[in-house]
């Protein structure tokens, strides 16, 4: 994949699929790479100076007062992609947030009455200033802008998904790790009132969910808060109010619904590797030159797909983000640690 970092007036606007749900149409980058272009690959650009139009709203924009404020000041991201964004009906309604039933709809169906605001999120661990802060207090001192990027799931379909938010490592360094913060690990809400499958006797994985990253991925520039789809609120199903994005790993890794941030010396013990170390690492990079232990990893469904068109796309080692991530990875056997 080659990956281009832009400067201003290497980009020009362009068209890519309309939301049909909430949204207009409205216009976003597209890179101008040629040599991208010939070889079939995806590209991602720096943003421009220029202009840029929005969705426009039939509905008012979703969301605490203050966020809707700052999603009117949403400003073009550095990342985005030549490929089509994923319709927003199929990224709002085929989801795993496992809180909610395993169903690909269970969030959308069951999640509705989820309770988002107010939120507080804690940060904890080997820094010089930790506490608990309401959401509004950890995003506002952030620009807002807009990323899309690729969603490669471990079952092996993907998504292209424009996602609002602002970088992690922004936010990271408000709170000043110490030189003993060498993993960052994640946590979400803990509620089976209103999460019910966190209370069932037959819940897939145990809660609260957890994940981590090392603290160089954790800075790492494409590693990325988000807090909206499609230039709104980010729906409940997908993770809000803030949820983290990592797109050179498999989805699990972007938990959703965060309420807990800590920096810590050792490695944080995540969900899905307590449940299946065999089946899911802690990297969790996408590698197609390594199988899941159940399928191979080599292809993925791009929704959306029907049963006359699985829409098939190779898959792409680190889900096309090498260039800016494969040097975190360089002493290591990615078949070991996968």
């Amino acid at each position: 994949m080659l990956i281009k970092r832009a400067q201003a007036g290497d980009i020009r606007s362009s068209e890519i699929t309309s939301e049909t749900v909430f949204h207009e149409r409205r216009q976003i980058l597209k890179a101008m790479g040629l040599g991208a272009v010939a070889l079939g690959t995806p590209f991602v650009v720096g943003a421009t100076s220029g202009e840029r139009q929005f969705y426009t709203t039939q509905a008012p924009l979703s969301g605490p007062a203050w966020l809707q404020n700052k999603l009117k000041t949403l400003t073009p991201g550095q990342y985005s992609t030549r490929e089509s964004a994923t319709p927003f009906e199929y990224v709002s309604t085929y989801n795993n947030f496992y809180e909610f039933g395993t169903g690909k709809t269970d969030p959308a169906d069951n999640s509705q009455n989820f309770v988002t605001d107010p939120w507080k999120v804690e940060v904890a661990g080997e820094a010089e200033l930790t506490g608990t802060y309401n959401l509004e207090d950890i995003v506002n001192p952030h620009t807002l802008e807009e990323r899309i990027y690729r969603l490669r799931c471990v079952e092996a379909w993907s998504m292209v998904v424009p996602w609002v938010g602002f970088p992690l490592a922004n936010l990271l360094k408000r709170f000043k790790p110490n030189s003993n913060a060498k993993y960052v690990r994640f946590e979400t809400l803990h509620d089976p009132e209103q999460m019910p499958a966190q209370g069932s006797r037959f819940a897939a994985i145990d809660y609260p969910y957890i994940e981590g990253l090392r603290i160089d991925e954790a800075m790492n520039e494409l590693a990325f808060l988000a807090v909206g789809v499609y230039g709104n609120a980010m729906p409940n199903q997908n993770g809000a109010p803030i949820r983290l994005v990592v797109p050179w790993k498999y989805g699990f890794k972007s938990i959703k619904s965060i309420v807990k941030i800590e920096f810590t010396k050792r490695r944080p013990k995540t969900t899905w590797e307590m449940s299946n170390s065999r089946e899911y690492g802690f990297y969790a990079n996408v590698n197609p030159d390594v199988d899941h232990p159940r399928w191979s990893q080599a292809r993925e469904r791009r929704l959306p797909t029907s049963i006359f068109n699985q829409n098939y796309v190779e898959t792409l080692k680190f889900n096309g983000y090498a260039p800016l991530v494969a040097h975190l990875y360089k002493d290591m056997d990615l078949r070991k640690q996968y």
